[in-house]
């Protein structure tokens, strides 16, 4: 089975930061990337499902191709697909806010000059935010991403058009800590991600905001998860909810892009990194993502 939608684009969409972003994995198990196009599978709600999107000047078309999905497509099921899609396409969090408000900031003023319209692109589902943050905890992206891949094969679902889908908490929770450590997980993040996957799983974590269950109280829950600390929490809020305020101050290259913005022989530490980014809230989900590009090379010259 077959759903259609078209998504309208605003003004200024980048999409070569939305395919650059979905086209990390060289090997694209799970996704592929053209010149103006993606697919992206991922499980939703046990059913395995294929995003694909083809982009025109001022849209996306796109669809939603459901395996095992005859006729009627279950309670819920489309919701999840038309908040995936929005989250894939960098659709939750309008830039311009941010950029009206430092625009006349003396630091990261200059950055959104070179960027306008620059956008934060999400994971299709929470979990795998969430479960994203974890593996990539401590290690390079290049390790980060292959042991992403690793996870996807062991407990993800293959659709039929060939594609891999990018599992959910059920999934994972069947998974044993050695399936992990075997295929080079530490034990530390293998066990971090199984306890995840359990609370989820169980229900004993819920991770679908809502008047009783604000984004809020979801963080300090994960806080209480061994393993699972600050950075990978406000990571997980960014990349899963599209949360306009996570403060990224433990991270290494929010600090690396500080410490060149303010000329200095040492990065920030963490403590004096937080003040700073407390300068841009309510926004600090679009600071951090200015700080994030302007880390990157030259365009002619990206993970």
């Amino acid at each position: 089975m077959k759903l259609h939608r078209t998504l309208a684009l605003p003004a200024g969409y980048r999409v070569d930061d939305v395919l650059a972003f979905h086209r990390r994995d060289e090997q694209g198990i799970a996704e592929t990337v053209g010149a103006a196009a993606l697919r992206k599978g991922v499980m939703l709600g046990g059913v395995p499902v294929v995003l694909a999107v083809d982009f025109t000047a001022a849209a996306a078309a796109c669809s939603a191709e459901l395996d095992g999905i005859a006729a009627v497509v279950p309670a819920g099921l489309e919701r999840h697909i038309d908040e995936a899609l929005r989250s894939i396409l960098g659709l939750r969090i309008d830039p311009a806010p941010f950029c009206a408000f430092a625009a006349a900031d003396p630091l990261l003023g200059p950055l959104v000059q070179r960027q306008p319209g620059l956008r934060i692109v999400q994971s299709a589902t929470v979990f795998e935010a969430l479960t994203w943050a974890i593996i990539g905890q401590q290690i390079n992206l290049p390790f980060a991403i292959a042991l992403r891949r690793t996870f996807i094969l062991l407990a993800g679902h293959r659709h039929s058009s060939g594609l891999w889908c990018y599992p959910e908490a059920p999934d994972a929770a069947r998974l044993a800590a050695g399936e992990l450590t075997t295929r080079k997980f530490s034990r530390s993040k293998a066990e971090t991600l199984l306890r995840l996957a359990n609370l989820v799983a169980s229900g004993e974590l819920d991770l679908d905001p809502g008047p009783d269950n604000a984004i809020g109280q979801i963080a300090e829950r994960l806080l209480a998860i061994k393993g699972i600390g600050p950075w990978t929490v406000n990571y997980g809020l960014l990349r899963g909810y599209g949360h306009a305020d996570c403060s990224l101050h433990g991270d290494v290259a929010i600090r690396a892009a500080l410490q060149r913005l303010l000329s200095e022989a040492q990065k920030p530490d963490i403590r004096r990194t937080e003040q700073i980014l407390q300068h841009y809230q309510p926004h600090r989900t679009m600071a951090a993502a200015h700080l994030w590009a302007s880390l990157a090379p030259p365009a002619d010259d990206t993970a």
